[in-house]
């Protein structure tokens, strides 16, 4: 049986959902597309001051990620209740015009290997989100 897949959404395990939205809003220009508030009763379109979330799905262009508390996270998935926040891969984010990009954040962010330009062609940088996960964002080389 032959099956399409249409789209991969990362769903990370993060400390505190609100901040992880907060840094990649103010960081990475992702815009909140839906939240979950604690009590898990309504969907919300704002996190507001008061409320603690369990979930929220963030996107910008075409890349959406999902962030998801630890509790919550490790109740949903029990074969992972023993893991930490953080991963052994890097999330590759392809945009365009990756210098002007690195310039904006390269102050705001932890960038964990500079600017450069790799054998394949790709102009890359890699930094850490306040969880501890390595974005790896690219351009093409013109």
């Amino acid at each position: 049986m032959e099956t399409t897949m249409k789209k991969l959404n990362p769903n990370l395990m993060v400390k505190d959902v609100k901040e992880t939205v907060e840094f990649y809003q103010n960081n990475l220009g992702f815009q909140l597309i839906m939240a979950v508030p604690e009590t898990q009763d309504g969907i919300l379109n704002e996190i507001p001051e008061d409320k603690k979330v369990v979930y929220a799905l963030v996107k910008n262009g075409d890349v959406e990620i999902m962030f998801q508390a630890e509790k919550s996270f490790k109740e949903d998935v029990p074969v992972l209740k023993d893991s930490q926040i953080g991963a052994s891969c890097t999330f590759y984010i392809e945009l365009e015009n990756v210098e002007n990009f690195y310039n904006s954040i390269k102050d705001k962010v932890d960038v964990v290997k500079e600017l450069f330009t790799t054998w394949y062609g790709m102009k890359e940088v890699y930094i850490r989100d306040n969880n501890g996960y390595i974005l790896t964002i690219a351009e093409a080389k013109k």
